[in-house]
């Protein structure tokens, strides 16, 4: 298998953002093996805030990618992302003092420089991939992307840009295998194109003031204006470069075939989350027949709760402070089908919220400053039931911790069967001393 990689030393580069035109520095720094990737906003004199390149902290932006934690945001990431994809670049830190990357010329090039100069070094932990093992599609509009299987161990992309007979643009077809040789020649320099009545609308929103139609491929009745294409397709390359940066949004390398149609930053985000999705699944099913984190003795000296009450059968994956995978089988067995419903029998809704609730008790359980602490709810928001849970049903429940303090918790969770949601809350709770047995 591949090994992780990060940068080998720091480096620092300067630039105006693409959309703001705001000046800002950058510094990339080394980082561990599994750590991700990590934008470090610091600005003033506030703690630093990290936001990790991940599909779940994406927030919505007209022809671009931008992550959000809280308030702050950084914007236009895709052009850096996809530097790292290609280059794989597994774990690093990126430092910015401002809110948006710097765009240089609309190209992955300003950071395929940066990151050549830093060098690059392996770890020893092996990369995790996200395989695509089954057919994703998404679709908006005429723009689709499908994710299919593929034989080896890549990236494929197949990208067709067709805007119609009567578009503004000759319909663009090309294809490529990811490596770092393919990236950096064939993809890495395609620049970001407006055409010329969005270029309008983008500088009557406030926009890219700072451009001339030499920093950017703006493209009009008649062609570029004031400017050369450095490819003759170089617009369906750069959307493959826009595909590549959004990709790693899944937090990972991303192996197997995309095949993409007029897609955009929007459609990209929902298959990553799809691919993201389906990623945990298999996670989660290979852990069903692993080893667990807590079995059934060890639950009783975890949680108070005893028979009939207790709602969590074992704990597949615990991770102190951050996340919590368990399991619930529901057996015919279970007393409250007796009267819920003999002739009917469903899961009661409170029951389901009741198991991830205990869950997420666990998982707060683990903070030093919680030990000898029961966990007791506080309050429940975002409460959605999706479908019955009936016996039969293998109820897997995932919780993440949002906020942990000393004294309260903050938990958002799921309740899946196979691969539907049954059940999903926002969980608050308060940490309380435990009575002595």
């Amino acid at each position: 298998m591949k090994p992780q990689q990060t940068i080998e030393a720091p480096i620092e580069l300067r630039g105006r953002g693409l959309f703001t035109g705001e000046e800002v520095t950058v510094r990339l720094k080394p980082a561990e093996s599994d750590s991700g990737v990590v934008f470090v906003c610091a600005r003033g004199s506030a703690p630093p805030t990290r936001i990790k390149a991940h599909v779940s902290n994406v927030t919505k932006r007209a022809r671009r990618s931008s992550l959000r934690n809280g308030t702050l945001a950084i914007e236009t990431v895709e052009h850096c992302l996809a530097a790292l994809h290609g280059l794989g670049i597994d774990n690093i830190d990126i430092e910015i003092d401002g809110s948006e990357l710097p765009g240089g010329d609309g190209s992955s090039g300003i950071f395929v420089d940066a990151i050549r100069s830093a060098g690059i070094r392996e770890l020893p932990e092996p990369a995790r991939p996200i395989v695509v093992r089954d057919t994703i599609r998404v679709t908006e509009g005429d723009a689709e992307l499908i994710a299919v299987p593929s034989e080896t161990d890549d990236l494929n992309i197949l990208y067709d840009l067709d805007y119609g007979p009567d578009g503004p643009l000759p319909r663009q077809i090309y294809g490529i295998c990811l490596s770092s040789d393919c990236f950096c020649e064939e993809i890495a320099p395609a620049r970001t194109f407006l055409f010329e009545e969005e270029a309008h609308q983008f500088r009557e929103a406030g926009f890219g003031a700072h451009l001339t139609h030499k920093d950017i491929v703006i493209i009009g009745p008649d062609g570029v204006i004031e400017n050369e294409f450095r490819f003759p397709n170089e617009c369906v390359r750069h959307k493959i470069l826009d595909l590549i940066g959004d990709l790693y949004l899944a937090g990972r390398p991303v192996y197997g075939k995309i095949i993409a149609r007029k897609s955009g930053h929007a459609l990209n985000h929902e298959l990553v989350r799809r691919l993201v999705e389906a990623g945990e699944r298999r996670e989660q099913q290979s852990r069903l027949v692993g080893k667990p984190e807590f079995d059934a003795r060890q639950l009783r000296s975890v949680l108070p709760h005893r028979y009939p009450f207790l709602l969590v059968d074992r704990v597949l994956e615990l991770e102190a402070g951050r996340r919590a995978v368990g399991v619930k089988n529901v057996s015919i067995n279970e007393p409250y089908f007796q009267g819920h419903y003999p002739s009917q029998p469903i899961m009661p809704g409170v029951l389901i919220i009741e198991a991830m609730a205990q869950l997420a008790g666990i998982l707060l359980s683990q903070k030093l400053e919680h030990t000898g602490k029961v966990a007791v709810l506080l309050s429940m928001d975002n409460v959605k039931f999706r479908r019955p849970v009936v016996p039969g049903d293998q109820l897997v429940l995932e919780v993440e911790a949002l906020r942990v303090r000393a004294r309260t918790g903050h938990v958002r969770c799921k309740a899946r069967v196979g691969d539907a949601i049954v059940a999903q809350a926002e969980i608050k709770f308060m940490m309380v001393d435990a009575e002595p047995v």
